[in-house]
């Protein structure tokens, strides 16, 4: 019984010895925190988009409005008609889509280059061939074109480069390149026959653009990026030297009939416009 008694005795002072020794022990480290690093934004990757805005004249040339008629000539009925049009005419809608790639070297903030291509609907106002007309009038069958006017042109189109520099989501640029532009006769507008002829020029510009978080309630393609930005075009488009000056169509057959010694050899006009834009690509 006494041996019981101290084999017992024994092995509780083992055990208190052992858990004593234990409780000196270093505890286990806890896994260190898992640290998931935020995407640096970057401009790189292709986009496609929409705008709208505005264009009207920014031609260099003369803004004379009047024009005399000679009469007698069967360009009026009775004595000389002097046409006056409207000075503010040349200007209206366009509207259009776009689609290009941007480059950027150092994700965050830096250089960015890229190439874009739009094309565009123009509406330089239903009143550009209105005038109001003293002294004789117009001969029957004739209509009047203001030989100053944006001609009939009723679409444009664009490729350019753009270099800009990135503030993280804020690119500031400037574009240029290749432009290029038609349209069609219509007696709506005065058109004459030949003046739908394709021209091409050049456009310049710059803009600024911002880009919205990824989670963006216009984010309805789940780009990686939405785009919203504000620009400004120059578009200069070559006109050469058909039908310079006309002032008089035949409303049969669109022929010219009578011009003057005004006209103009370019297409030029300015456009502001916003636009939204979907990225695709890296974040």
């Amino acid at each position: 019984m006494k041996s019981l008694l101290r084999l017992s005795t024994a092995l509780a002072g083992v055990a208190l010895a052992g858990s004593a020794f234990a409780a000196d022990l270093p505890r286990r480290a806890a896994p260190p925190p898992v640290f998931t690093p935020v995407p640096v934004f970057t401009w790189t990757g292709f986009y496609a988009g929409f705008n709208a805005g505005y264009a009207f004249d920014a031609s260099s040339r003369s803004n004379n409005s009047t024009f005399v008629i000679p009469g007698g000539v069967g360009l009026t009925t009775g004595p000389a008609a002097v046409a006056t049009f409207r000075n503010r005419s040349q200007d209206g809608f366009s509207g259009g889509a776009q689609i290009g790639y941007n480059y950027q070297f150092t994700p965050g903030s830096g250089v960015v280059i890229g190439i874009e291509a739009d094309a565009q609907y123009l509406d330089f106002g239903r009143d550009r061939n209105n005038a109001f007309v003293t002294g004789g009038a117009i001969a029957p069958g004739l209509i009047l074109n203001d030989p100053r006017g944006l001609a009939s042109l009723d679409y444009f189109g664009t490729v350019r480069g753009r270099l800009g520099y990135a503030f993280d989501r804020t690119l500031v640029y400037g574009t240029g390149g290749f432009a290029y532009g038609s349209g069609s006769a219509d007696r709506s507008f005065g058109g004459f026959a030949g003046n739908d002829s394709f021209r091409t020029g050049y456009a310049v510009g710059g803009g600024i653009e911002y880009a919205l978080p990824t989670d963006s309630f216009l984010n309805f393609f789940r780009s990686s990026a939405v785009t919203l930005k504000v620009e400004g075009l120059y578009v200069n488009l070559d006109r050469g030297t058909r039908n310079q000056g006309v002032l008089l169509v035949n409303a049969a057959n669109l022929a010219p009939v009578y011009t003057t010694g005004i006209g103009r050899r370019d297409d030029e006009f300015a456009v502001v416009r916003a636009g939204l834009n979907y990225k695709f690509g890296s974040y």
